[in-house]
Formats: structure tokens, sequence, C-alpha cells
């Protein structure tokens, strides 16, 4: 009975021990983009020291978003209490961007995580389909003709992807020329993939919420 109310008293206090995503951390990344270069140097190869800064932005979203997802996996949140913390960080990441020089740069952020909530959504609700070869060959007919089913199509690949189909890499190389916004998608669904590997041994002892 003891080492029960032991156990218990160890498990518990996890739920509030990791920090999510908040209003500060994204007014941060906003005041860090909002002092960063997005000019083109003919000079380098190198991509502007903004964008560079906009792709560390985008990959801390959809890592925090994941960890939430995981601590889910591993029974420390229920599907609610995931899909309540999901819902907080979405109402912040999809906030109206900011007036000025910032607008566009934050909706270029803002519209491949549309997949990544969708799909955490999905995942959470244990309502998605896992034929990823047959989803992407109809959110590629559908992205032109229409934008919401798209966007429901790549979610669902995102869902198989957090539940641990492999995607989406080969199927986007071949179009990165050109990207449509399906194309976009599906390179969100490779970051998820990432990140869920990345997120492999998170939460196994107390204090990994980095």
């Amino acid at each position: 009975m003891a080492k029960k109310a032991t156990k218990k008293v160890e498990e518990e206090p996890l739920k509030l021990f990791y920090i999510f995503y908040n209003q500060e951390r994204w007014d941060n990344w906003l005041k860090t983009l909002s002092e960063s270069s997005f000019e083109v140097d003919p000079k380098s190869e190198e991509l502007p020291e903004g964008f560079r800064i906009l792709d560390g932005f985008s990959v801390d979203i959809t890592i925090e978003v994941l960890k939430i997802i995981k601590l889910y996996q591993n029974k420390r949140f229920s599907a609610e209490e995931a899909l309540d913390k999901l819902a907080q960080v979405e109402a912040i990441v999809m906030s109206a961007p900011p007036k000025g020089d910032l607008e566009e740069i934050v909706e270029i952020l803002q519209l491949p995580k549309l997949v990544l909530f969708g799909g955490s959504r999905k995942y959470l609700s244990g309502q998605f389909d896992k034929d990823i070869k047959t989803l992407v060959k109809a959110g590629k007919g559908q992205i032109d003709k229409d934008m919401e089913q798209a966007l429901e199509t790549a979610s669902n690949i995102a869902a198989a992807v957090i539940d641990g189909a492999a995607c989406c890499g080969k199927y986007v190389k071949d179009d990165l020329e050109n990207p449509t916004l399906f194309d976009e998608w599906l390179i969100e669904c490779e970051r998820i993939n990432e990140g869920m590997t990345s997120l492999k041994n998170f939460d196994e002892s107390t204090g990994d919420d980095d």
C-alpha cells in the first residue's frame, strides 16, 4: 500500500512540471524576428538570418506540440487533457499576426501549422486513415479544387505520422521547385516525423522538458 502511494506522489506532479508553449515564448520569438534581416545577400548562399530564425521558430512549435502528444501516449494526460493543452498552444500560434513587416512572415509560419494542430486533434480522436500513399495522391488532386478538403487529407496524413507511419520526404522531393500548399503541408508532416523521432525518449525521466 505504501509503495502505491509513493508511486502516485511521484507521478502526479509531472503533469504540472512541463511548461508548454506560452504567450511569452511566442512574443520573444516575434521580437527576435522583428530585429532580424530578411534581405538576401547575393554574395552568400546561406538563407537570410531572418528565415533561419523563422525555421527555428517553426521547429520549436512543432516539438512543443508533440510533447503534449507524447505525454498522452505515456498516459500522463487523458485525451481530453491533451486536447485542452493543444487548444491553448493553438490559440497562441494561430492568433492574428502582428500588422506591419512581420505579418506576411508570420503567416508563412502559420500555414503549415494548420496540419500540425489538425493532425494532432485527429490522432487524439483515433479517427484517421493510415494509407499514406492513397492519401497523398488524393491531397495532390484536391489542393487546387478544395483547399479545405486537402487540409483534411493532410491532417489525416499528419495523424498517421504521429501514430508511427513514415512520411513524407519522397512525396515532395520532385516538387520542390514549385511546391503547392499541399507540398508545404507534407513538409510539415515530415517535420512531425522527425520531431516524434527526436522525442522518442521524452518523459522517460523527470526533467526531460527541453
